[in-house]
C-alpha cells in the first residue's frame, strides 16, 4: 500500500492519503524530474487538457467521509471554469504533472491531521459532537482552503520495517 503525505504550505499540519502504485510512481517521477519515453496516463490526461485549450487551475480535496477523501480538478478554459470529480490520488498526480497548486478544505485538513495524530479509535459521537459536525458542514462553503504540497511518498511496509529496526 502506497501512502502520500500532504503537508500544509506555511503551516504545521499534515496528513496521509492511501494511493495506488501507479499514482505513487507518477507523482514520485514528476517530483524527481524524471521523464519517460511515452506518456503515462496522468501525462496523457494533462496533454489532452492542454490540447483542448484548458489549464489545470488547481486541485481541491473537498471532503472526507468515513475515511474516504473526495477531490476535484479545477480547469480553466478561457473564461469557463470546469470542475471535475476525481479520486484524490489521480487529482494529486495530475496536479503535480501540471504544476498546479493543491488546496484542502479547512474542515478536511483539520479532521485528517487530527486523525493522523490520533493513535486510538475515536469515541462514539455524542450530541455535542453531532452539533459540532453539523456546524462544520454548514460552514464548509465559507471556510478558507489550506494550500498543501506533497511532502513524502512511502510504502506502508517501509514504516513497519523502520519500526522493526527500532526494536
Amino acid at each position: 500500500m502506497q501512502i502520500i503525505e500532504l503537508s500544509e504550505v506555511g503551516g504545521t499540519r499534515s496528513f496521509p492519503i492511501v494511493i495506488g502504485m501507479t499514482e505513487a510512481c507518477a507523482i514520485e517521477r514528476r517530483r524527481k524530474g524524471c521523464g519517460v519515453e511515452r506518456p503515462q496516463t496522468h501525462d496523457l490526461l494533462s496533454n489532452v487538457i492542454s490540447e483542448l485549450g484548458a489549464k489545470v487551475e488547481r486541485i481541491e480535496i473537498v471532503d472526507l467521509k468515513e475515511k474516504v477523501f473526495f477531490a476535484r480538478i479545477i480547469l480553466r478554459q478561457g473564461s469557463k471554469r470546469i470542475e471535475i470529480d476525481a479520486r484524490p490520488s489521480d487529482a494529486v498526480a495530475i496536479g503535480v504533472a501540471c504544476n498546479a497548486p493543491m488546496f484542502v478544505a479547512e474542515h478536511v485538513i483539520a479532521q485528517a491531521s487530527a486523525d493522523a495524530v490520533s493513535t486510538t479509535a475515536r469515541p462514539a459521537h455524542d450530541e455535542a459532537d453531532a452539533d459540532a459536525d453539523a456546524d462544520a458542514e454548514a460552514d464548509a462553503d465559507a471556510e478558507a482552503d489550506a494550500e498543501v504540497d506533497v511532502d513524502d511518498i512511502f510504502n506502508e511496509s517501509d514504516e513497519s520495517d523502520e519500526a522493526d529496526d527500532e526494536d
